[in-house]
């Protein structure tokens, strides 16, 4: 009797974490801080050691996050496992998660090593092999919103019991996951509204600067995000406050430079290097950027408005700083702006200083019409070598400790 008790109050639990992570998850904004925290989530719920998520991208799922906590306690403090970057499989019956996506249905597997004969899949061992781990439970739940349309594919790996022992995911683990699942891809859904406006407005953007593409403000979104993540871990940041900040911080950075859509062309187009004039009138996109967000109540407005006015402020507050609040101001659209009274150190908003070095590292290595790509290792040493003037050592620190990181991510989108 003491036995069934004890199983219903650990349903109980379980489900009361359901809705605790489904209220969490309501409340992040971007979707790859969201698709992340699913996976975080649905492994806490079920008592996973591994799994990876994958979306849909037309008649292939991409895979976005893997997590494993065996390989993970094997790393120092503030380390991450190896960037994955975006993968691309055909959804065929060939493999665990095409099955699951190409019927939208549940797969439960008891051992991916010994999987009955006559079934289509068949584990792909790999990763396995190139990591020394050794998968064996494996879940996978499809990420379907209320219209039937496919989101994702969630893969759970290696159900554990109380001792840490590995078993396979037994029915309680398929009702919980499908629940959460259920309400985890219509929360994705609306997620997916925010970033397709994003992207809407960057593509405005491009249309007035072909400098300022789609793949350029994604780079400097996900290299502010390492950033920051190895920032808060050096300061040993509230895990609440760290999540707030970093969903934030990965959709204001895409907003740093949409202020540039009120700079005339004959300077925002100039192929050339820009006269002094020019110069202070393109500093003024800082001040119009800062505009659009101007006046808000909600911390994701304040962080793009600070964002969008600072992110060339110097940390020294050199000469060549750029304008800061008193600027703003006063400032009127075509004005030559000064940068008297402007921030620096400290002052600076946190998520402007990151955003300060993952912009100028993506500008330094991707080509301009007015200069040609440098080294990516040329970048960094260049990043390094600004420390202390125009960026925040501390920041640099961080930069510098996720350089094989970024220099990955930068890599993968081009």
């Amino acid at each position: 009797m003491k036995y069934n008790k004890g199983m219903e109050l650990e349903k109980l639990e379980k489900l009361e974490r359901i809705v605790e992570s489904e209220k969490l998850l309501n409340e992040i904004k971007d979707v790859d801080v969201l698709l992340e925290q699913i996976l975080s989530e649905a492994r806490t719920i079920t008592n996973a050691d591994a799994g990876s998520i994958y979306v849909v991208e037309g008649d292939e799922l991409v895979i976005k996050y893997a997590q494993n906590e065996t390989q993970q306690k094997k790393l120092l403090p503030g380390e991450k496992l190896p960037y994955l970057s975006n993968q691309h499989y055909k959804i065929t019956e060939q493999s665990i998660a095409g099955y699951c996506a190409k019927h939208k249905r549940l797969v439960n597997i008891e051992d991916c090593y010994n999987i009955p004969a006559g079934l289509p899949y068949s584990f792909f061992r790999k990763n396995d092999e190139e990591t020394g781990y050794k998968s064996k439970s494996i879940l996978s739940i499809p990420l379907k919103v209320s219209s039937g349309k496919l989101r994702g594919v969630l893969q759970l790996i290696n159900a554990q019991d109380a001792k840490g022992n590995i078993i396979p995911f037994d029915s309680d683990a398929e009702l919980f996951a499908t629940h959460f699942a259920s309400s985890a891809a219509q929360t994705l859904d609306r997620s997916y509204i925010l970033q397709n406006y994003l992207k809407r407005m960057t593509m405005m953007a491009q249309l007035r600067d072909p400098r300022e593409t789609f793949e350029h403000v994604e780079r400097v979104s996900a290299f502010s995000l390492e950033i920051y993540d190895r920032w808060a871990s050096d300061h040993n940041i509230d895990e609440a406050e760290k999540k707030k900040f970093r969903d934030n911080l990965k959709i204001a950075a895409k907003c740093h430079d949409f202020g540039k859509v009120g700079i005339e062309d004959k300077i925002l187009k100039k192929a050339g290097l820009l006269d002094h004039d020019e110069r202070e009138i393109m500093k003024g996109h800082t001040c119009i950027g800062a505009k659009l967000f101007y006046d808000s109540e909600n911390d994701l407005d304040v962080m793009c408005f600070h964002v969008a006015l600072y992110h060339h402020v110097w940390w020294n507050g050199g000469e060549r700083s750029y304008p800061g609040r008193h600027a703003f101001e006063h400032y009127e659209q075509g004005d030559l702006v000064s940068c008297e009274n402007t921030l620096k150190g400290d002052e600076i908003p946190l998520a402007a200083r990151i955003v300060a070095v993952a912009d100028v590292f993506d500008a330094l290595s991707h080509k301009r019409v007015y200069k040609s790509a440098w080294s990516i290792e040329d970048a960094i040493d260049e990043i390094k070598r600004c420390s202390g003037t125009q960026f925040d050592p501390e920041v640099v620190e961080a930069f510098m400790e996720m350089k094989e990181r970024i220099t990955l991510i930068c890599k993968s989108l081009g």
